[in-house]
């Protein structure tokens, strides 16, 4: 293993398949070869892979924000086939924007020895933006594709990897 993570956010059927219950538009779907070859980089790299999974309770009160998605143990929570996880890599279930919320992400880098992360998934102003500020927050260097994130919005979108370069650091590439 390298000091490097891949971090894969919520690239799950209800974000990510046009049937999903929170689809993220074309540019979600668009973005799966790409976070593909970084997966399989990483792989051959020995990067630590870890998944991060939104996974909610029936009645979680995220639902009040947006529509039901994502529920624990549906379809719409899974990790699409393409980019399915194998032995030895990590998934992390998380019920809130930030993968540090309520998860062991904090122990599981630093039991890795982890100093750089690459970050890709959806949606880029929520969940991956969210996720890069804790990152930033314990001085992690961070690598963000644009080529590997993708949102709802154009616009939130470009403003997320503008507010992940200019303040939290990270590198934009």
């Amino acid at each position: 293993m390298t000091n490097k993570a891949l971090i894969i956010i919520d690239m799950l059927h209800d974000f990510i398949d046009p049937k999903g219950a929170l689809y993220c538009g074309e540019t979600a779907p668009a973005i799966v070869p790409y976070v593909g070859d970084v997966l399989a980089r990483a792989r051959q790299a020995g990067d630590y892979v870890i998944y991060l999974q939104d996974s909610h309770d029936p009645d979680d009160l995220e639902f009040e924000k947006f529509p039901p998605h994502c529920v624990a143990g549906t379809w719409g929570s899974q990790i699409i086939a393409a980019l399915a996880p194998v032995a030895g890599e990590r998934v992390i279930p998380k019920k809130r924007y930030s993968g540090f919320f309520g998860t062991d992400l904090e122990r599981v880098l630093a039991d890795a020895g982890i100093k750089e992360v690459t970050v890709v998934g959806v949606c880029t102003s929520i969940c991956v933006m969210d996720t890069v500020g804790g990152l930033a927050n314990r001085d992690y260097r961070t690598v963000v594709p644009t080529a590997g994130v993708a949102d709802f919005d154009p616009d939130m979108h470009q403003m997320a990897l503008r507010r992940l370069r200019d303040i939290y650091g990270a590198e934009i590439i």
